[in-house]
């Protein structure tokens, strides 16, 4: 058991080297899954971009092996650099997996709303899910992919610069303090807070730490020496303090700060992906209206919908719990009646956030066939585009099933077969697409691969 805490450990090194070694090693101990579960966790971040347990991909995976999840994807911020790692380890434990990337755009038609970033009309989070492709240097799809990362890194870096005049005692040096927190050095704003609260623990301890995080906080002593015996809700107040609306360092978005929303679908329908309408929890003037920015975002290409349902149902107050839980309820059959697969996810970005929702609880177990659908339709996409280049989104797939419910019960079929093992998937890959899509094609047929 310790042997295994060791190379669980060495899952999360920034070594791909060290993780690759570490889950053979886990996989040799002959650890079975706890259980067998129908519950999907579609949208994890990992260190590659933000996870506040610092699990990698390859930890993600085997967190959804021990757990029996039935399917599991990864999304990071503005990066795919845990793609091939997290899809290899999917073979090697036998995971449906998918992998996705997050971002903030400019959605012009809502210029003048508020959608899911509070305070700012118009920037919206949107993903594109089922990437399976690494593009080669210098092509546009690894242009575009290194664009986003190039400008997340700048607005982090003058995101410090505005906050550094107004903390001198614990100034960051973002090559220094920041870069390093994130193996692939594509850090996130969050990275950024947790530099800021170690700094502070470095230059000062016992009542001149309280006293410091008490003046910049604008809280009482006693409030101050709370949150520091609290890391995940001191790291959320440093953050509204310091980066959110009305914080020192905060500067109001404009058009021009992230990329447009038409920009981002179009790249990544240019990998092969399916671009993916994202939606908060209805409460915003962009969101009020869920039929008019569904048939907007449909129209500009989205041809999935993302949600966190732990926002919309897990709240204390329980007025806010039915308002949102009947917000909730109103867009799921809104996207199921469109025809749009819907991915769900915990995020994991943000501590206390648990490994995947419980689908068979007492809210959740309403929507839970339309999740697992979701979750095999993408999961379903992801297998086919790797092996037969035959994407969900793409023109092949759109003429083999011209009706909508038909091409998605192709993929849900594909995704609730068997998950593709190393020994299977090193057959479909020696197989070549048209053979491959073709074997894909049999075993739906049968219900089991061959």
């Amino acid at each position: 058991m310790l042997e295994n805490t060791v190379h669980l450990d060495a899952l999360n090194d920034f070594d791909p080297a060290v993780r690759a070694e570490a889950l053979q090693a886990l996989i040799a101990s002959g650890a079975e899954p706890e259980g067998r579960s129908d519950n999907v966790n579609m949208h994890v971040h990992t260190f590659f971009s933000y996870n506040a347990e610092g699990w990698s991909p390859s930890r993600v995976a085997w967190e959804a092996y021990r757990s029996g999840l039935f399917a599991v994807g990864i999304i990071d911020f503005d990066v795919l650099d845990g793609m091939e790692e997290f899809y290899q380890a999917g073979e090697l434990l036998g995971l449906r997996t998918c992998v996705g990337v997050e971002t903030r755009v400019f959605y012009a038609e809502y210029a003048d709303k508020e959608i899911d970033s509070p305070g700012e009309p118009g920037v919206h989070y949107l993903d594109g899910i089922g990437f399976h492709t690494r593009f080669p240097a210098g092509s546009p799809q690894a242009e575009t992919l290194a664009t986003y990362r190039r400008q997340a890194q700048e607005r982090n870096a003058a995101l410090i610069a505005r906050i550094n005049p107004h903390l001198p005692d614990i100034a960051l040096d973002y090559e220094v303090d920041v870069l390093p927190r994130s193996p692939g050095r594509c850090p996130t704003e969050r990275h950024i807070i947790a530099a800021y609260v170690d700094a502070a623990a470095v230059r000062f301890q016992g009542d001149a730490l309280i006293t410091f995080w008490s003046d910049v906080l604008g809280v009482d002593h006693a409030a101050s020496a709370r949150l520091l015996i609290d890391r995940p809700a001191l790291e959320e107040k440093v953050r509204a303090k310091l980066a959110k609306r009305g914080g020192v360092g905060y500067e109001q978005p404009t058009a021009q700060t992230f990329p447009p929303m038409d920009a981002f679908y179009a790249w990544v329908r240019s990998c092969d992906a399916i671009p993916m309408e994202s939606w908060l929890d209805g409460t915003s003037e962009g969101e009020s209206d869920s039929r008019s920015l569904l048939e907007c975002s449909v129209a500009k290409g989205a041809r999935a919908l993302n949600i966190i349902p732990d926002r919309n149902w897990n709240i204390a107050d329980p007025e806010a719990r039915a308002c949102k839980v009947a917000k909730l309820r109103e867009i799921v059959t809104l996207a199921d009646s469109m025809g749009l697969p819907i991915n769900i996810g915990t995020e994991m970005n943000k501590q206390g956030q648990p490994l995947v929702d419980d689908l068979d609880g007492s809210v959740l177990r309403e929507f839970a066939e339309i999740f697992r659908r979701g979750a095999m339709i993408l999961t379903g996409h992801a297998l086919c585009a790797r092996f037969a280049g035959f994407s969900y989104a793409g023109d092949a797939a759109e003429a083999a099933y011209p009706q909508l419910a038909a091409k998605n019960a192709f993929f849900a079929a594909v995704g609730s077969l068997p998950p593709v093992d190393a020994a299977l998937a090193a057959r479909l890959r020696d197989a070549g697409p048209e053979r491959a899509l073709a074997t894909i094609h049999d075993a739906v047929a049968r219900g089991h691969w061959q």
